[in-house]
């Protein structure tokens, strides 16, 4: 027994050796893949970090743009209004104040004031403000001097800023007082405050006018972070954070590396900054690597588990060492389940930002469908009085026929309201073959009263052979109306106005609309929303931006020109819907 035992001691030894050999080696090389994969993995997710970090910069700067744009033409608009010329000229402000409020609401500015040539407030929509002099405000002085619309961001005692546009009111050549608007920023500054990045605003001079921080607001960037506030929106985010990028950091704050990207807002030299800490880099990095340590102390245990499986004599420590393995697993395991919840938590918190943000422009789209509204209403109107007249004489046959298309024409309101409530919904647009001769029948239809009663000549060239896009009918049906309008519109005042409705098919298809009114004078801001070139009342500007966008989501494009005889040409190319795609279809 004893003779026994001496001889399998030393192929005991061997195999221990052995084991302990390739568990070296496979301890080394699960070293070298893991610190090799937490450098690959922390470039990655810092770069993508970084990218959601600018694509949010270009959103937000996207929206002071538009804030700041369409604030911008208020003073003009206002500047020409009739009633407040009257009031400035017989001194009588009763209904003044009454007439700002009612353009409040619809334009969105924090306030409007209306001051006389001694810079004293007549009418104002912030009432305890009423009688307040602004002779010395800048943005009144400057105002005066100018014949254009001044900006002025003033800082005020608190040390926040106001933004202000201002212009002179004018009455038969004399200068009967100024218009000032104030522009609403921040409420930017309230929607930023809810995020983990702190967000902070510059304009040309360096100076912070926004920031989630109302200490900042004033100060150089370099002032801001010297001064470090421990309630501040950066110090909270990277409290539960370290140092976790392979790359050289951007800022440190408090000895804290924290990610800083810029962008620019285009308007008058402003920049826009964020901070962001490392935290979410740190979550998927060690997820990642918790799955990677996981497969390799599984690898470990049967490696271990075969080389040793004859070593009876060891048999108890390696039950003991497989139980802690066991443990151990179990521990990555519910490390890796919780930090897989809280990837699905994160996952579901972007998109329920991204919801918010697209419920935020639900504004700006029901005014669109407003816009959209206008001509199926008008078309029923005039049926509707062409059935009560055709029933009054006693053609209930043809009076039917007008109930039908006003039927078709509320299906199709309903169409668009429904476009509008997907939207809201976290779902993306079903698109389907859709005839574009058949859209361009329906839309004439749709615009038959308006033809009809100013005397237009429709001239339609239209293919025998269907033409296919893939798009949402009523879509194409809205693009197609708002070109029509905007031709109706150019020709009104056209003796003989003519509008000629072409329909070509070859590696796209080609829908073109002319007319022969005085053609396309803007070219640049053309498809802008909000401009027009109608009188006030007439039109919101949004035809065209409507149909430029819709154009864009079926994958096609919206031209303007002008016709050498005369006119305006717009032209929709959209992709053709290929033969075999049809047959599937």
């Amino acid at each position: 027994m004893t003779d026994r035992t001496d001889s399998n001691a030393p192929r005991a030894r061997a195999i221990s050796w052995r084991a302990r050999l390739v568990l070296v080696v496979l301890f080394l090389i699960a070293v070298g893949v893991v610190l090799t994969t937490h450098r690959l993995l922390t470039d990655r997710f810092t770069e993508t970090t970084r990218n959601r970090a600018e694509l949010r910069l270009v959103l937000y700067s996207g929206n002071l743009l538009s804030e700041l744009r369409q604030n911008a033409i208020v003073p003009q608009l206002l500047a020409r209004d009739p009633t407040l010329i009257a009031a400035l000229n017989s001194r009588d402000y009763a209904q003044s104040t009454q007439r700002l409020l009612s353009f409040v609401e619809e334009i969105g500015a924090a306030s409007l004031t209306l001051l006389d040539m001694e810079g004293r407030a007549v009418a104002t929509t912030e009432r305890n403000r009423l009688g307040e002099s602004h002779k010395q405000a800048p943005y009144f002085v400057d105002a005066l001097r100018s014949s254009d619309t001044v900006f002025k961001v003033l800082q005020q005692d608190a040390g926040s800023y106001n933004f202000t546009y201002s212009r002179r009111v004018e009455g038969q050549g004399e200068t009967l007082g100024v218009i000032v608007v104030e522009v609403d920023l921040r409420k930017y500054e309230r929607a930023w405050a809810g995020i983990s990045d702190a967000i902070m605003v510059t304009d040309s001079e360096g100076r912070i006018i926004l920031a989630t921080e109302p200490r900042w607001r004033g100060l150089t960037e370099e002032e801001a972070l010297a001064r470090e506030p421990a309630s501040s929106a950066i110090q909270r985010a990277i409290q539960a954070t370290s140092d976790w990028t392979a790359l050289p950091a951007d800022a440190y704050l408090s000895g804290e590396a924290v990610m800083r990207v810029e962008g620019r807002v285009a308007f008058r030299g402003w920049r826009i900054a964020s901070f962001t800490a490392y935290a979410a880099v740190r979550d998927k990095v060690i997820g990642y690597l918790a799955l990677e340590i996981m497969g390799f102390a599984i690898l470990l245990a049967l490696a271990f588990y075969y080389l040793n499986r004859k070593a009876t004599l060891r048999l108890a420590v390696f039950q003991r060492e497989s139980a802690e393995l066991r443990a151990l697993n179990a521990r990555l395991q519910r490390e890796i389940a919780e930090r897989r919840r809280v990837q699905e938590n994160l996952a579901q918190a972007e998109q329920t930002l991204q919801q918010s943000s697209k419920l935020a422009v639900l504004g700006e789209m029901s005014a669109a469908v407003s816009h959209e509204l206008n001509q199926p209403l008008a078309a029923m109107k005039t049926y509707l009085a062409g059935a009560r007249m055709l029933m009054t004489r006693n053609r209930p046959d043809e009076a039917l026929t007008s109930f039908q298309r006003i039927d078709d024409l509320i299906e199709r309101m309903g169409a668009i309201t429904r476009q509008l409530k997907s939207y809201a919904r976290q779902s993306g647009d079903a698109f389907s073959p859709v005839n574009m001769a058949d859209a361009v029948a329906s839309a004439l239809t749709m615009m038959e009263p308006q033809l009809r009663s100013r005397r237009i000549t429709i001239t339609r060239t239209l293919p025998t052979e269907p033409v296919m896009v893939m798009g949402d009918r009523v879509r194409v049906e809205q693009v197609i109306i708002n070109l029509l309008r905007n031709a109706i519109d150019a020709i009104q005042n056209e003796p003989h106005g003519r509008i000629d409705v072409l329909l070509a098919a070859g590696e796209t298809a080609v829908l073109t609309v002319r007319d022969n009114g005085h053609g396309i004078d803007n070219f640049e801001n053309l498809f802008e929303p909000f401009y027009t070139t109608k009188e006030p009342g007439e039109g919101v500007g949004l035809g065209l931006a409507i149909s430029s966008g819709i154009v864009n989501d079926l994958g096609g494009r919206l031209l303007a020109r002008n016709a050498p005889d005369g006119g305006a040409v717009f032209e929709v190319q959209l992709p053709i819907l290929p033969v075999e795609t049809r047959a599937a279809e």
